[in-house]
């Protein structure tokens, strides 16, 4: 018998994707529910996530809408206790206070540390409790950066949350393993949302980064959504404590 292919089908799982109203996060929900998940968009905006909500149900998705912060800990923990039997969490949230390191204040880097390794650890985690409840596995995917690889001028900060990233996941890799949880990232270059439109309306910026990229243009939201697919579905059944580098080559050197 000839092998066959896993699917990429999403039938009956529920996702929830955090920063899913816009950029990254909205590739993600959709991406998902392209493949037949229900899906569950969190985010801070109640304006944003309802609008998003409206316009995905009119492409005939499964999907509703949650407003929250997720720096607010005790917030993430009863949205994954109370309200969702959860298959597939994207954490898409995150910031930024791109400064010399000389100039970096103590309230930047706290805000950075928050949302981009305390909340991800958490909602990781939280996520992991239900999936262990259920007992049939899950995956669990963080949008970290190629700046888990690399260093970047006036980006030490947010440098170290996405290496953060990357060690957290290979231990939580490990203790999720048996309970058949795989938790993975997908390790993005500049992408152009609404995230980075200021650096893109900077051409010293805009050069520095096309420099970089060996394929020579930056990436849009389309290059994400197919690494979603496969880490969410039963094709990348044997990946866990891994990333995807979907960066134009930044990183080969």
């Amino acid at each position: 018998m000839l092998p066959r292919t896993p699917s990429f089908r999403l039938d009956g799982k529920r996702a929830v994707v955090i920063g899913g109203s816009r950029g990254i996060g909205l590739g993600c929900a959709v991406a998902l529910a392209e493949e037949g998940a229900n899906v569950t968009i969190v985010a801070r905006s109640k304006d944003q996530v309802f609008e998003t909500v409206n316009k995905m149900k009119s492409e005939g998705f499964s999907v509703s809408g949650v407003p929250m912060d997720v720096t607010n800990i005790d917030s993430v923990n009863n949205l994954m206790n109370e309200f969702y039997d959860i298959d597939i969490l994207v954490n898409s949230a995150g910031i930024s206070r791109h400064t010399p390191t000389v100039d970096t204040t103590v309230a930047d880097f706290d805000d950075v540390m928050s949302v981009n390794v305390k909340s991800a650890y958490f909602l990781a985690q939280s996520a992991a409790k239900k999936m262990i409840a259920k007992g049939v596995g899950g995956s669990i995917i963080q949008i970290s950066s190629q700046m888990a690889y690399v260093g970047g001028i006036d980006r030490a900060v947010y440098c170290g949350t996405k290496h953060a990233i990357e060690g957290i996941n290979k231990s939580m890799a490990i203790e999720f393993g048996p309970h058949k949880i795989r938790i993975n990232s997908i390790c993005p270059t500049f992408i152009k949302t609404p995230f980075t439109e200021s650096t893109f309306k900077d051409p010293d910026k805009v050069k520095w980064i096309e420099s970089k990229i060996k394929l020579r243009r930056v990436g849009e939201v389309e290059d994400i959504m197919g690494a979603v697919k496969f880490l969410a579905s039963d094709v990348s059944s044997m990946v866990t404590g891994s990333s995807i580098l979907i960066d134009g080559g930044w990183t080969a050197g």
